[in-house]
């Protein structure tokens, strides 16, 4: 089988389309294909509150694009998602509906409860024993969850994530009332550990040094955040060769993830490499799995 996810952000838009393989009664996803453009429509939603006639054209394409890639692979079936931006916008169901008529391809438009759920069905595989705070940073948001012992506590979306924080759109109490979400939601008798989710967050894991193969410390994350900061736009691209829509987003998005973990009390944080996409993948296959079985 074969399955795609399209997953449509604040900042990019990516497909990724993943075979199923099966060893020994265990199966799992083998990426096949992926492709990420940044169409950065929080850039349009959160200064104008619409989608443009430009980004809508862009997106029509994309998804012209992607349907052309689904049909040469032949994928089974696709799920395609798009997040906070789209929400907000005046015109998202409006531009939804033009490119499932222009390209056949249906897009959910789901609030951030429905994000955190997909994504933390993949992530909760990664957790051991004990308290966690994942963090997922996206573009328009950031999705809070805490875990004990594998088990979801609590969960909340803020407004807040590395475009709205680029513009200048977040709202000025956001941070203290995420301060004041994590206070009453952590139990600081406990030793806590976070995860992190999100391009960004993958990034900083990457250049940062490890403690272990998806680990690393706060004061490591911090340190190569801070590292970045240092250089100008221009040299972060062509320096550092970080792409445009991933160089001027990644130190706000850095700022997230480190007071979330600074206020949990957290010290590590573990990056699996999972996020929206692995969730749908996986909501496909259990779809398929209970038609099979029906």
């Amino acid at each position: 089988m074969k399955f795609a996810a399209i997953d449509i952000g604040s900042n990019g838009a990516r497909m990724q389309i993943s075979s199923v393989l099966h060893d020994e009664g265990v199966s799992r996803f083998k990426k096949v294909e992926y492709v990420r453009f940044p169409l950065r429509l929080g850039h349009d939603v959160f200064t104008q509150g619409r989608i443009t006639a430009q980004s809508e054209d862009r997106m029509i394409k994309l998804m012209l694009a992607y349907q052309l890639l689904m049909e040469l692979h032949e994928v089974d079936d696709y799920m395609a998602c798009s997040t906070s931006a789209m929400r907000e916008s005046d015109n998202g169901h409006e531009v939804r509906d033009h490119i499932e008529k222009r390209t056949g391809i249906y897009i959910q438009i789901i609030d951030g409860q429905k994000e955190a759920e997909l994504v933390n069905n993949v992530v909760v595989k990664s957790l051991g024993e004990g308290q966690y705070i994942h963090i997922d940073v996206g573009g328009g948001s950031t999705e809070l969850n805490i875990y004990k012992d594998r088990q979801k506590i609590n969960a909340k979306s803020f407004k807040l994530g590395s475009v709205r924080l680029l513009e200048g759109k977040e709202s000025k109490n956001v941070w203290p009332k995420i301060k004041e979400w994590i206070n009453q939601n952590v139990d600081y008798s406990q030793p806590i550990q976070a995860v992190g989710t999100g391009g960004n967050i993958n990034k900083l894991f990457d250049l940062s040094s490890k403690l272990t193969e998806s680990s690393t410390s706060l004061d490591e994350i911090i340190r190569m955040k801070d590292y970045i900061a240092q250089f100008s736009l221009s040299d972060r691209i062509n320096k550092l060769q970080l792409n445009p829509d991933r160089a001027d987003v990644i130190v706000p998005a850095g700022d997230i993830y480190t007071s979330a973990m600074k206020w949990a009390g957290a010290s590590i944080i573990h990056v699996p490499d999972v996020g929206l996409k692995d969730g749908m993948l996986q909501l496909l296959y259990d779809r398929a799995c209970r038609k099979k079985k029906a």
